[in-house]
């Protein structure tokens, strides 16, 4: 059963189509583009000091819309949805930490643990 699944799998990979589309921008495309999610992810491991709202925003605009586009043009690519989707969660998630940072006192509570860090210093 294994060996007969790893044989279509293969016989798959050796395919002209596969080949084609291993070619084509509908596969290279979004593998260039999945620099953009891969750094907001780990963008997320930074101060939030250093989030640009204007940025995120565009962004999280961006995607939606190249979402939409790969979900409506023919054939679908899904490789390049997967990526956008991707992209617009990591980027609703870096402006949540902005609008928690700036407005929910967020800026506050890591002014005053500096203080008591510095006060400890002292």
């Amino acid at each position: 059963m294994a060996a007969t699944l790893i044989k279509k799998g293969l016989d798959q990979l050796k395919s002209p189509e596969f080949r084609n589309y291993l070619m084509s921008t509908h596969f290279w495309g979004p593998v260039a583009n999945w620099g953009i999610p891969l750094a907001a992810i780990a963008d997320t491991r930074k101060p939030p000091e250093y989030i640009s709202g204007k940025m995120t925003f565009a962004l999280c605009l961006y995607s939606a819309i190249f979402m939409r586009f790969a979900i409506k043009v023919q054939p679908r690519n899904l490789l390049l949805f997967a990526c956008h989707i991707t992209n617009e969660t990591a980027q609703i998630v870096q402006g949540c930490r902005l609008i928690h940072y700036e407005y929910l006192g967020g800026k506050d509570m890591a002014a005053k643990a500096t203080a008591v860090v510095d006060a400890k210093v002292a």
